[in-house]
């Protein structure tokens, strides 16, 4: 009976889905009312695009520094009661909600740069839950679960945002920005705490135990030069460096087109911000459900390689013909495909570049630095695009900001016809502590 009602742990399938499934949801959460739903808002009463595209900046501004700023710590965490990177996303978990708590001061919503300085400091302690989730799916996912492990946080992101935006464009219009940062409060909360609640291994403590656990061996930690010697050479090798390339480019292009997107929608083809939002919510979440099932298991069974170049492609042709359709005057009229072939192979290509990026990754001590440094320049491309997209505009239009993009795919399906340009894994090194 005390078997069945333990708290679950990551040896076990379903703990590990709940875990991570939890994680990511909280972070979608939080995603569908900063980034969705408040944006929106903000277009709706106004606001410039080169408004908006800082507000995104300044909050992915933690997540292009997560490497340096948690991944060594991450994989350099001694033993703990609470787990040895599980005791990470807990502290991470408090701080975000703290963070988030200080919206309630905030006497305008539309004092921009007091909403975005507390959306940066809810990303820094939400970027350590990151780390540490991811750290853990590295140390507990093994190599043939991987894509759908990659599928399940994805369809707790997306789940996560698209609930945030749905709920969150209503209240926002409804309750008000005090009403709606209560909500975000209380959802989220309940998310993290979901998370946290499996342990990492069936010794570790639920909460904070009387008397500590029996280390298992001497808990050594490599001394911090030589870690971060062994790091800058693993990221030097040509493969690491185009494939940080990649990553850079992809979410670039995407969100330099995103956000002038979703500006044009609402102030030039006459959309409602909250139709918008509700829109952008029902694709997220188809593509984050069942088409991130569909890839995650096609990842596994295929191959991480396979995968990434097929879905590469699909968004070089969804980007094309954007692009197609712009240049031909046809946007007012195909707004809602324009909208679907931005949003839905893109989501699909997060769920396959993961996999392909933990196997680059795995097998040395710095891990998790190693990861987020990928997914770093990955958000690093988004904050930069998004920085850049008011600029950017009168430059190349609406079209050649799609072309731009499809440009940057394709050359994407070209490397990764030839995986091992930019997938080859680094070479073990013996006595690596993971």
């Amino acid at each position: 009976m005390a078997r069945m009602i333990a708290a679950p742990t990551l040896a076990h399938p379903a703990g590990r889905y709940a875990a991570f499934l939890a994680a990511y949801l909280y972070q979608g959460l939080v995603a569908g009312f900063s980034l969705t739903a408040l944006a929106n808002h903000y277009a709706g009463v106004g606001l410039s695009a080169a408004e908006v595209g800082g507000h995104f900046a300044l909050a992915g501004l933690p997540w292009a520094v997560q490497p340096l700023l948690w991944g060594p710590l991450l994989d350099r965490a001694r033993a703990s009661r609470l787990g040895r990177r599980r005791v990470w996303l807990i502290a991470g978990l408090l701080g975000a909600q703290a963070a988030l708590a200080l919206l309630l001061l905030v006497p305008d919503e539309r004092s921009l740069g007091l909403v975005g300085a507390v959306f940066c400091l809810h990303s820094a302690f939400a970027a350590l839950m990151d780390t540490a989730a991811d750290r853990l799916i590295l140390d507990h996912v093994p190599k043939s679960e991987l894509g759908r492990t990659s599928a399940c946080t994805r369809a707790g992101f997306v789940l996560g945002t698209a609930a945030g935006t749905l709920l969150f464009s209503w209240s926002l219009a409804s309750l008000g920005f005090a009403a709606s940062v209560r909500i975000l409060l209380a959802a989220s909360g309940l998310a993290g705490l979901l998370a946290v609640t499996v342990r990492e291994a069936p010794g570790d403590a639920l909460i904070w135990p009387a008397r500590a656990r029996a280390a298992a061996g001497p808990d050594r930690r490599r001394p911090l030069g030589r870690f971060l010697r062994r790091l800058l050479a693993s990221m030097r090798r040509p493969q690491a460096l185009r494939l940080l390339a990649l990553c850079f480019a992809i979410d670039f292009g995407l969100a330099l087109f995103e956000v002038r997107l979703g500006v044009a929608l609402v102030q030039e083809f006459g959309w409602d911000s909250g139709a918008l939002s509700r829109a952008q919510a029902g694709l997220g979440l188809l593509a984050g459900t069942l088409g991130a099932l569909a890839v995650g298991i096609w990842a596994d069974r295929a191959g991480p390689a396979r995968a990434l170049r097929g879905l590469l492609l699909a968004c070089c042709a969804a980007f094309g013909g954007i692009a197609l359709l712009i240049a031909t005057g046809r946007a007012g009229e195909a707004g809602a495909l324009i909208l679907a072939l931005a949003s839905l192979p893109p989501a699909l290509l997060v769920v396959a570049l993961v996999p392909a990026v933990m196997g680059a990754s795995r097998g040395s001590g710095s891990a998790a630095t190693q990861f987020e440094l990928y997914m770093a320049v990955l958000n690093l491309g988004s904050v930069a695009g998004a920085a850049a997209a008011g600029a950017a505009g009168p430059l190349l239009g609406l079209a050649g900001t799609a072309a731009l993009a499809a440009a940057v795919f394709a050359a994407g399906t070209l490397l990764a016809a030839r995986p091992h340009l930019i997938l080859r894994p680094p070479a073990r090194r013996p006595g690596n502590i993971a």
